[in-house]
């Protein structure tokens, strides 16, 4: 090879002694290609750092081989996770990822949506929540034939299109923490009501403290948006009311971070007199102080796992959609946001 000079599908056919077109098999990730082949041809890209040329690509196979991610949602934190994820697996598979944000509240959003799609010839949509809740959006998608995989908290499609969080059981685990604290005036800020998400955090959260023999009144439930901001209002709300609740569980982390903003303004101590839990495991969860007690969802990985079997359905390969991990448990974090109540 020629210094500086840009390996192309020729060179990788004659170093890997194939043909051009075994060559373009593989890239294309098609079936019936022998190990050997598929090891000697991977290591030659690999050597002569060969990028396929997507515009080629697509016509040659009728594909663009671009994905699109949309979504809408006020945390930054989780579209950024989502999009790192994503990406990891669209560089393995030679794949562009275009991020198409959208108004999930406007009347025209299915048809912008599809529109988007044919105008830009997308391969196929990853779908974050609550834009994947959307039954109406899904059937349009398959009226004109567009893969898609949709990131959700409940089972509501068939396993070839999904990558659910299980946010009850996680819920769950932040009960068992809190009771084992020994906290029984526990706040709780709910995410918008439009959210799958928002509803399973509070009512699997609600269920799970009446299983420990604890309630959640409504007066002990604060509306939020999934926003910073919201969480101070909420924190605010909570923390003058008559009976100052001694934890709150927010149902995201930057609502939870908000709680801490309003807490130290109004000069509560966190942890010794108000305990803070949050839910994302944000980047900012490690960083503030004290810092964030948590869940981590684990979203850059379910990304990738949607993108991952989003691809595979180019290659009919239901062996491989079928061993994707399509259901994934958040992880307790525990920081020190987080200690027992006074007086206990």
């Amino acid at each position: 090879m020629t210094p500086n000079k840009k390996a192309t599908i020729n060179d990788v056919a004659r170093h890997a002694d194939v043909s051009k077109k075994t060559v373009s098999r593989v890239i294309n990730n098609e079936k019936n290609i022998s190990a050997a082949t598929l090891h000697k041809v991977k290591t030659v890209i690999q050597q002569l750092n060969y990028s396929p040329n997507s515009q080629a690509r697509g016509l040659a196979s009728s594909r663009s081989f671009l994905l699109a991610m949309i979504y809408d949602n006020p945390n930054p934190d989780y579209i950024t996770e989502a999009m790192h994820g994503a990406l990891s697996e669209c560089r393995l598979q030679g794949c562009e990822l275009v991020i198409h944000p959208c108004d999930s509240t406007a009347r025209d959003m299915d048809e912008s949506i599809i529109e988007f799609i044919q105008r830009l010839k997308i391969d196929g949509a990853i779908l974050l929540p609550p834009v994947s809740e959307s039954e109406r959006l899904i059937s349009k998608l398959k009226a004109v034939n567009c893969n898609y995989v949709r990131l959700l908290s409940v089972d509501s499609d068939n396993l070839d299109h999904i990558i659910r969080c299980n946010d009850r059981q996680a819920v769950s685990q932040i009960s068992d923490h809190l009771v084992a604290l020994g906290h029984k005036n526990i706040g709780f800020i709910q995410g918008p009501k439009a959210y799958q998400s928002a509803i399973e955090r509070k009512e699997g959260f609600r269920q799970a403290l009446e299983d420990r023999g604890l309630t959640l009144p409504e007066n002990r439930v604060a509306m939020g948006d999934y926003t910073y901001q919201s969480g101070m209002e909420c924190a605010e709300w909570l923390l003058n009311s008559s009976r100052p609740p001694t934890a709150i569980f927010a149902s995201n982390d930057q609502m939870a971070l908000g709680v801490i903003t309003t807490a130290k303004k109004m000069g509560i101590n966190i942890p010794t007199d108000l305990t803070v839990i949050g839910f994302d495991d944000s980047p900012q969860a490690s960083r503030v102080w004290p810092a964030l007690t948590t869940m981590d969802l684990h979203i850059s990985q379910m990304s990738q796992m949607a993108t991952r079997k989003l691809l595979t359905k180019y290659n009919d390969d239901k062996a491989l959609s079928a061993s994707i991990q399509t259901e994934f448990l958040p992880t307790f974090i525990q920081r020190q946001s987080t200690a027992r109540p006074k007086n206990t």
